[in-house]
């Protein structure tokens, strides 16, 4: 299993922008990767500068900011749920909501939230994360 530190999140993000923006031939997470890089033009400054991204590890984003880093492997999270879909009804969940705010990217963001408080809600109560709880949150965003 693949574990990657933060050293290797920055490098794999700044190389799939490096190659999207040469066209040079991708790997097909890379492709998916450049897909949502390409959804967040406002993190494009932070990828192309590879070394500025490196030196700023353990460093708070600035207030009111999110981590470019963070949010582009929650993409990628969600998506790889998705496509395996697991936990089970994550799939229905997304394609759901997506129908519903017509967006697969404001659905992504709807699911982040919901992935994020249920790891939190994990951590504090010391048990293994609520997955079942995490897909029925999905679905009731669909009917709100």
């Amino acid at each position: 299993m693949f574990t990657p530190n933060q050293i290797d999140v920055r490098r794999f993000f700044c190389g799939c922008y490096r190659k999207m923006n040469d066209n040079h031939p991708m790997e097909a997470i890379e492709a998916l990767a450049a897909g949502w890089i390409r959804e967040h033009p406002e993190y494009h400054s932070i990828l192309a500068d590879e070394p500025a991204a490196l030196a700023a590890i353990g460093m708070a984003a600035p207030e009111g900011q999110e981590n470019p880093f963070l949010h582009l492997s929650m993409h990628l999270s969600i998506s790889e749920q998705c496509s395996i879909d697991q936990p089970a009804g994550v799939r229905a969940a997304i394609e759901t909501l997506t129908h519903k705010l017509n967006s697969l990217h404001q659905a992504h963001h709807v699911a982040m939230d919901e992935l994020g408080r249920m790891l939190w809600e994990s951590q504090r109560r010391g048990a293994p994360p609520d997955a079942a709880l995490y897909v029925d949150q999905l679905r009731r965003k669909t009917s709100n």
